[in-house]
């Protein structure tokens, strides 16, 4: 785990298959993408991720309708948190999550993949499940409500209370600015990077995976990593011609990718880019 405490010395990074805007950060990509903004993230180059408490997310300030919110005073785009469920809502397209964590209640919405293979699912998380949140900050006629890219259980609680104290840490440093005498600083325009992967494995510039990543799942990082493209990453379909295996293997592979954290969806589920950090 990455050691980003208050006056660590925070700084942006940029993020896509070129390395992106100045001012990025490090999304947690998963199945669902972007499914909650049909044509996916307008700002892919500026995205950033940011440790949040539910309190955070109801206070946050949206200037516009169709800006970014700003927690702060600095822009979100993707957002953490952790929580408990207090109630769960099953619908055709979605399964809504109310999340408590101590500090406010908030709906996440999470889009149901009809195309998913029911044998490869995970069980479906159950009330009173503690649980890990990526995903941006929606409002839809006034009311808010997170559109999850990742939701993920939590088995060991201390991820919990590293979560709040990473969260405090990083609300301190942009409403006080980093301590004094500390050596770096952080780029205002492009928001926060911040390693919330508990026990990832994974070194700057996302060049190493753990052990435990192998088989197709490598290789379908090695290709991300070494195959020109664009910021929209490469999609399902070309990524199993090249390495010639079958689309559902890819996807498999692609699961275990997202679920560590070490590529993410862009303009759609099925295509898909390398963490860069």
């Amino acid at each position: 785990m990455a050691n980003y405490g208050y006056g660590g010395g925070y700084s942006t990074t940029s993020y896509g298959a070129q390395g992106g805007a100045d001012g990025g950060g490090f999304m947690g990509g998963s199945q669902g993408g972007s499914q909650d903004s049909p044509g996916g993230s307008k700002t892919y180059g500026k995205d950033t991720l940011r440790p949040v408490t539910i309190k955070q997310i109801i206070e946050a300030n949206q200037p516009h309708p169709d800006s970014d919110f700003k927690i702060d005073g600095a822009e979100v785009t993707q957002i953490t948190f952790v929580g408990q469920i207090n109630s769960i809502s099953s619908q055709t397209t979605n399964t809504t999550y109310k999340i408590d964590d101590g500090t406010g209640l908030i709906e996440v919405k999470q889009w149901i993949d009809s195309d998913a293979d029911p044998a490869t699912s995970k069980p479906q998380p159950q009330e009173g499940d503690y649980l890990r949140v990526y995903g941006r900050l929606k409002s839809f006629n006034n009311k808010r409500h997170v559109a999850a890219h990742s939701i993920r259980p939590i088995t060991d609680f201390n991820e919990v209370n590293y979560h709040l104290l990473e969260a405090t840490a990083v609300h301190l440093y942009f409403t006080r600015g980093p301590p004094e005498g500390a050596e770096n600083g952080v780029k205002s325009e492009g928001g926060m990077f911040v390693d919330s992967g508990l026990g990832n494995s994974a070194v700057a510039g996302g060049k190493k995976l753990p052990a435990k990543i192998t088989g197709i799942a490598r290789k379908v990082y090695e290709l991300l990593q070494s195959e020109p493209q664009n910021n929209e990453g490469l999609h399902v379909n070309n990524i199993a011609q090249k390495l010639g295996v079958p689309s559902n293997e890819v996807f498999k592979a692609g699961d275990v990718l997202l679920g560590e954290g070490f590529i993410y969806t862009t303009v759609d589920d099925e295509t898909w880019a390398v963490l860069e950090y």
